[in-house]
């Protein structure tokens, strides 16, 4: 938890609160069901939360704004950015039914009301969104793919509207046919050693009507 407020001193005590709460949550729901590794467990706020808000300090995303998280998981990066961002509303997807229960329990057990959730493929959500969000659920030109159509019109961020993906290791090939990519290292933001090869990836993405 000191991480969080190592590098988000302006969050409020009820965002504090929440994201205090969250571990009891997800050790509590982990022994139940498994979406998060054991090891990691120990570990959340290193490697889930923060790694997460590292969209946070590439883009801050502004009231009325609507962002989709694709293959979700066990909510990451879609809870810990819903409760950095209470005024935006954000949407968070996955096939696995067990996971999205998880995450249905956790937002429920943090009082989050700017989150709704979907058990299926992204193929199959409707509507336009101003940003999607992921971890590294597959590469970039399967993702891009997946997402076809689901970028809102109307830019209102200082990024263009698009993907934003964190993603690890040497990204070279995998965005080659990307020309617009902008890569940003999370080591710039965060000192600890486990950013030294993470990364967020924003591909902006041009609506089509």
């Amino acid at each position: 938890m000191e991480l969080i407020r190592k590098y988000f001193p302006e969050i409020s005590a009820e965002q504090a609160q929440q994201f205090e709460l969250m571990q009891e949550l997800y050790h509590d729901w982990n022994l139940k069901i498994n979406v998060v590794s054991r090891k990691d467990i120990d570990e959340l706020y290193l490697r889930h939360v923060l790694h997460s808000l590292g969209i946070a300090k590439v883009q801050k995303f502004r009231p009325g704004s609507k962002i989709l998280d694709v293959g979700t998981g066990g909510g990451f990066p879609g809870i810990p950015l819903a409760i950095m961002f209470p005024e935006s509303q954000f949407h968070l997807v996955d096939s696995i039914g067990k996971k999205i229960k998880v995450v249905d329990e956790v937002v429920a057990g943090l009082g989050l009301k700017n989150v709704t959730t979907t058990n299926s493929r992204v193929e199959e959500v409707e509507g336009t969104y101003d940003f999607i969000v992921s971890r590294a659920v597959a590469a970039m030109p399967t993702f891009v793919h997946w997402v076809k159509g689901k970028i809102a019109k109307a830019n209102n961020h200082e990024l263009k509207n698009g993907i934003l993906y964190l993603k690890g290791g040497d990204l070279t090939e995998e965005l080659e046919n990307y020309r617009t990519a902008k890569i940003y290292d999370l080591a710039d933001f965060f000192d600890e050693e486990f950013y030294e090869t993470k990364k967020v990836v924003h591909l902006p993405i041009k609506y089509r009507g």
